[in-house]
């Protein structure tokens, strides 16, 4: 295999994106882009984005030390999808800069593969750039268990859960295959792993 494989992983909240994204992220060489964690830093305190936020939520969202209370802000932008969109035009432009500018360090280093990891990986016209996307989902009950089981609310979860709508649905016509995570954990472990090698086996350089 020669070039850099890039793989994008999507899907609704809770369903193992994550998880999937840990696993091949120990495999050697490969380098994991999480667009959550790049979101947190465009939000750090003192940069224009997060003074944007607060323009258009509300300065009451800093906290003493200027950071931002992002779970006071999950939930106004999770029962509003205007507030969302809002929040989504000031935020994913700058992740989305972050992202090139790290793939192309990657790749540069010649690293055998780069996973992105993004719940906005299609809206976002990231995974165009991808020669895979994977589109991970579960059981709506396995879901709602799995985000109760992170210390979230139940009733936060549920608006979660009902602001993304019919995200898996929507996505799976931009997806290459779908990884249904309701299984044992070990199975599904086995069947990402060979799914990888697979993807990896296919990729030939870019010009």
């Amino acid at each position: 295999m020669t070039g850099t494989l890039r793989l994008g992983i999507t899907g609704p909240i809770g369903c193992g994106k994550s998880t999937i994204a840990r696993w091949l992220g120990e495999r050697p060489g490969v380098v994991v882009l999480d667009a959550d964690t790049l979101a947190r830093d465009v939000l750090a305190a003192g940069t224009p984005e997060l003074e944007a936020v607060y323009a258009r939520f509300g300065a009451d969202l800093a906290g003493d030390d200027g950071s931002l209370d992002r779970a006071a802000l999950g939930r106004i932008v999770f029962a509003d999808p205007a507030a969302l969109r809002d929040l989504e035009a000031i935020v994913h432009p700058a992740v989305r800069e972050r992202i090139l500018a790290n793939l192309a360090h990657v790749e540069a280093n010649g690293s055998p593969a780069v996973v992105i990891e993004a719940i906005k990986l299609v809206e976002g016209g990231l995974a165009g750039l991808c020669d895979e996307v994977w589109l991970v989902t579960c059981a709506p009950a396995v879901q709602l268990e799995r985000l109760i089981g992170r210390a979230t609310n139940p009733s936060d979860a549920r608006a979660r859960m009902v602001a993304q709508g019919d995200l898996a649905a929507r996505l799976g016509p931009s997806a290459t295959r779908i990884v249904d995570t309701s299984g044992e954990r070990a199975a599904t472990r086995r069947a990402v792993e060979a799914a990888f090698d697979v993807a990896l086996a296919g990729i030939s350089p870019r010009a």
